[in-house]
């Protein structure tokens, strides 16, 4: 055993001031969420007098009662509709999460038909991609509730154009990846995102409500001098009775949610996992609670990521690796619900020891098949005259190295700083791990904004000088506050997470709870064994 002694004194006035700055970045977070969630709201009057349920009731009755579900990337696109923060909406017009259905763990993707009739927002796109990535690399079911009136033509860009095949692609890879994409057409999938609909395993239409063609009746005429209603051109009597793209007609939202829970409640998805008996543990002897008051708001003060392992391992039971060897670099193994996982995280900048311990803790869970956990907490690798001569360049090298060709699964966790090289070494979202989180205080950047700032500054003061010239002091003055004001507005998490550079911002108290849900996510999927095929379902 060894258990964690904490040193955090809960009644100090350094906690006092990290808890109380931590709790008004949640708030502000939630803020930005609820006003995604009171937008799609104030739809509600439209939506019941077309018989309708809104977006969010639609998923309430789709997940299982009290299972948990894991909300991604609610801040896709904050600051992108409208740089005024208070006045911008998140979501990408979409909401996606990880689930249970029918006691199935699936990737559900919902489109936000109560905000501008659930056309893709800024980043939605991204947000949309990602999850279709997680659900192929995790091997979930994807369930899809449609009701989209496609690309924003306003905000229209041929590279979205281009790129958003990708969706496409995507779903036909998870149904020839033995992956059952259901989906639920509530009402509108037409033109390109009518193969939304038709690249589906099993299709429930609605009557009187879906909508699925390529040209609707405006382009028709347009384009041919044809006539044809809405429901003459792609309502779903007539797909499910005539075109044969429909598989199931429902009479209203409630019956198509519940046609979705049978199916998905028929497949035998757990066919050749035996149920795994559930592992004894203690939890951690430090309360979660505390983890508000862990990290300071300023990424330069110092801190202890052990006072964090503390909070989030079996009875705070954590055995250190090499703990007199390269000290700042922190590896150990913990266990979360009785599971086994290792952990990296950083009481400061990346030492050559440090990268060399770390590449070797890497390989040493890859050889046991142990998943790991990056707690990015780090202003980068050490730099210096006496580091480059220790090999830094070569030792961070090969810590990326074994990052990037890990085995296992690895999970990534905003905590604090994730400057330079040291995002790439702490496993960032460039090195694709499995799950990405941040915590609210999190910032990302190539470097600090001071500095970026220094370093400008005397490079033009360099270039002035062999110019013959003398740098301005003003100038310098007015070129380093410019910097140090970029470089902070873009590495705070309602910049990172608002481009879906992160899976979603976690409350730091939630952090052992979403670890044990996204490890049994892991574990199941790497487990499984669908029945992959050369192509994907082909409709009748």
């Amino acid at each position: 055993m060894a258990n964690i002694e904490s040193r955090l004194s809960a009644g100090s006035e350094a906690f006092q001031a990290n808890r109380a700055g931590m709790l008004a970045l949640l708030e502000r977070i939630r803020a930005f969420e609820q006003r995604a969630a009171s937008l799609s709201a104030a739809s509600r009057e439209r939506f019941e007098k077309r018989g309708q349920l809104l977006p969010r009731d639609r998923l309430a009755l789709l997940l299982d009662p009290g299972a948990p579900f894991i909300e991604l990337s609610s801040l896709a696109g904050l600051g992108l509709d409208n740089p005024d923060l208070d006045k911008s909406v998140p979501g990408g017009g979409l909401i996606a999460g990880i689930g249970f259905v029918s006691g199935l763990r699936c990737m559900i993707s919902a489109s936000d038909s109560g905000i501008n009739a659930g056309a893709l927002q800024p980043k939605g796109l991204d947000k949309q991609l990602r999850v279709q990535e997680i659900a192929l690399e995790n091997k979930l079911p994807y369930v899809q509730l449609v009701e989209s009136a496609g690309a924003n033509l306003m905000t229209y860009k041929v590279e979205d154009f281009v790129r958003g095949g990708n969706l496409f692609r995507n779903l036909a890879l998870l149904s020839a990846a033995g992956l059952p994409v259901v989906t639920v057409t509530h009402g509108s999938s037409t033109a390109g995102g009518a193969y939304q609909t038709g690249l589906s395993d099993y299709i429930i239409m609605v009557r009187g409500r879906s909508r699925a063609f390529l040209a609707g009746p405006p382009l028709l005429m347009a384009a041919t001098g044809e006539v044809a209603t809405e429901e003459e051109l792609g309502g779903a009597v007539m797909h499910t009775s005539v075109s044969g793209l429909g598989d199931y007609l429902a009479e209203d939202d409630r019956d198509a949610l519940r046609i979705a829970r049978e199916i998905l409640g028929k497949i035998d998805w757990h066919r050749d996992q035996p149920a795994a008996a559930p592992r004894s543990y203690k939890p951690p002897r430090f309360d979660a609670e505390e983890l508000l008051g862990v990290m300071p708001m300023d990424h330069k003060r110092p801190v202890d990521m052990k006072e964090v392992i503390a909070r989030i391992a079996d009875d705070s039971d954590f055995l250190e690796f090499g703990e007199n060897y390269g000290g700042a670099t922190v590896c150990g193994h913990v266990k979360i619900e009785g599971w086994p996982l290792g952990i990296i995280t950083n009481n400061g900048p990346i030492d050559p020891a440090g990268a060399t311990k770390a590449t070797h803790f890497i390989q040493a869970c890859c050889q046991s098949r142990t998943p790991i956990l990056y707690l990015n907490n780090t202003t980068g690798f050490m730099v210096g005259r006496s580091h480059e001569e220790a090999g830094i360049i070569k030792h961070g090298s090969k810590m990326i190295q074994a990052v990037s060709n890990a085995t296992v699964p690895q999970i990534t966790i905003y905590c604090g700083a994730s400057f330079g090289a040291g995002n790439y070494g702490m496993c960032g979202r460039g090195f694709h791990p499995r799950f990405c989180f941040s915590w609210p205080n999190a910032k990302t950047a190539v470097m600090g904004g001071e500095q970026a700032a220094r370093t400008m500054a005397i490079v033009t003061e360099a270039a002035m000088k062999r110019k013959g010239g003398q740098a301005d002091a003003d100038q310098l003055e007015a070129l380093q506050k410019g910097i140090v004001e970029r470089f902070d507005r873009q590495m705070s998490v309602f910049v990172t997470s608002a481009h879906v550079l992160d899976d979603g911002v976690i409350d730091p108290r939630n952090t052992r709870a979403v670890l044990a849900n996204v490890l049994a996510i892991c574990r199941e999927g790497d487990a499984r064994t669908p029945q992959a095929m050369q192509f994907g379902v082909a409709r009748p």
